[in-house]
C-alpha cells in the first residue's frame, strides 16, 4: 500500500504553462473588450492548464460526499451527537440534502462514499463502500488514525478519482459529511500552516460560547497529546485528521494524478485539500477553491494558501454545497470560451488603435 502511495504521489505532474499563450490570445479575440468577463476569464484559462488543451472540454461532472465519524466528538466539541452522522447519509441516499438539490441543479452525479462512519450501512446505487473502520480515536488522547488506516483512506479516494476519470468525467468536486469534523480540520490547518489555534477555531454546527473554549482547548490538546507524530504531512493527516478527510485528500491526489480538476468545497475539504498540497505541491495547480466559509478561519486559510475562492455566500453546511454551486461557474466560464464568437470569425471590429 505504501508503495502505491509514494507511486501517486510521484504520478502528479506540473501543469504545462506553455499554453498559457494560446489560451489567453483566445480569450483576447472573443467579441468582448479585454477581460471584461473578468474572474470568468481567470477561471477558463486555470481549467485549460489544468486540463492540458487550449480546446476544452466539460461534458461530465460528478461530485463525492465522503463520510465519517471522529473518536473527538466525545469531548462536546459539537452542537449536534454523532448519531446525525448516519442519519444524514440516509438523507442523501433519500435524495433529502441540500448536496442533492444543488448537484440536480448543477448537473452533477453525486455519490456518498462511506469512508468511515460508525454505522453499517445496506447496500445503494448512490453509495460507495469504502470503511476504513468505524471512526477514529479520540485524537485529544492519542493519534486518530494509524498511517496505514490514513493511506488506505487515501487510496481509496484516489481510486475513486482514477475510476471517474476512465468513466469520462471531466470535472470532479469534494464534500464530507461527519460530525464534528471542524475540530481535526481546524487542528491540520494551525499544524501544516502555522497558525495560532484560537485564530481559526470557529463554531461548526451552532456551538454557544462555552463550547467555543471547549473546542479550542480540545485541539490543543490533541496537538500537544500527539506532537510527537507530527514530523511530516502524512503524520500530520493521521494523528489529527479523519478518514472523509483522508479520503477527500487522495480523490484530490488522485485527480491531479491524472489532469482532472477538482472543485473544493469548503471547510473540511480545504484542510483536504491542504493535506494534498503539502504531499505534493503540484496538486494546487488542479484546484479550484469554491467559497469562502462562513466558517471562522477559513479567511485566513485562504490568505496563508495565496488562494481566492470562486463565491463568498456565507455557506457554512458542507456536503459539497458550495463545490455545487460553484461547478455552474466553471461551466458558464468554459462555455463562454468555446461558444462565443470571436473578432476574426465574426467579423467584428476590433478596440481603435
Amino acid at each position: 500500500m505504501t508503495d502505491r502511495f509514494q507511486q501517486l504521489l510521484a504520478s502528479i505532474k506540473p501543469v504545462d504553462m506553455n499554453l498559457s499563450g494560446a489560451i489567453q490570445a483566445h480569450l483576447d479575440d472573443l467579441t468582448k473588450p479585454l477581460g471584461s468577463l473578468g474572474r470568468l476569464e481567470e477561471v477558463a484559462m486555470k481549467y485549460c492548464i489544468a486540463t492540458g488543451t487550449a480546446e476544452p472540454s466539460l461534458a461530465k461532472k460528478k461530485l463525492f460526499c465522503f463520510a465519517a465519524d471522529h473518536g473527538v466528538a466525545a469531548e462536546g466539541v459539537s452542537a449536534y451527537p454523532a448519531e446525525v452522522t448516519p442519519q444524514m447519509v440516509y438523507n442523501m441516499l433519500g435524495g433529502g440534502a441540500a448536496i442533492n438539490v444543488l448537484s440536480r441543479q448543477a448537473g452533477a452525479d453525486l455519490e456518498v462514499v462511506d469512508m468511515g462512519v460508525n454505522h453499517d450501512f445496506a447496500d445503494h446505487p448512490m453509495l460507495r463502500k469504502r470503511k476504513v473502520r468505524y471512526g477514529s480515536s479520540n485524537m485529544a488522547a492519542g493519534p486518530a488514525l494509524t498511517i496505514d488506516q490514513t493511506v488506505q483512506a487515501i487510496m481509496a479516494g484516489a481510486e475513486l478519482a482514477l475510476e471517474a476519470h476512465a468513466q469520462g468525467y471531466d470535472l470532479l468536486g469534494t464534500g464530507e459529511m461527519g460530525i464534528a469534523n471542524t475540530t481535526p480540520a481546524t487542528a491540520l490547518y494551525s499544524v501544516l500552516l502555522g497558525v495560532p489555534v484560537a485564530s481559526i477555531t470557529g463554531r461548526g454546527t451552532g456551538i454557544d460560547d462555552a463550547g467555543l473554549q471547549r473546542k479550542v482547548e480540545v485541539i490543543e490538546r490533541s496537538i500537544e497529546v500527539n506532537r510527537a507524530n507530527l514530523s511530516t504531512p502524512l503524520e500530520v493527516l493521521a494523528a489529527l485528521g479523519g478518514l472523509e478527510i483522508a479520503g477527500i485528500c487522495g480523490l484530490i491526489l488522485g485527480a491531479a494524478s491524472v489532469g482532472v480538476p477538482v472543485v473544493v468545497d469548503g471547510f473540511i475539504s480545504t484542510a483536504a485539500a491542504v493535506c494534498a498540497i503539502k504531499l505534493s505541491c503540484k496538486t494546487s495547480d488542479y484546484l479550484f477553491f469554491s467559497h469562502l466559509s462562513n466558517e471562522q478561519g477559513h479567511r485566513a486559510v485562504m490568505q496563508k494558501l495565496g488562494a481566492r475562492p470562486i463565491l463568498d455566500l456565507d455557506l457554512r453546511l458542507g456536503e459539497g454545497t458550495g463545490a455545487a454551486l460553484a461547478m455552474q461557474v466553471i461551466e458558464a466560464s468554459i462555455k463562454l470560451y468555446r461558444e462565443m464568437a470571436t473578432f476574426s470569425s465574426a467579423g467584428v471590429s476590433g478596440k481603435n488603435d
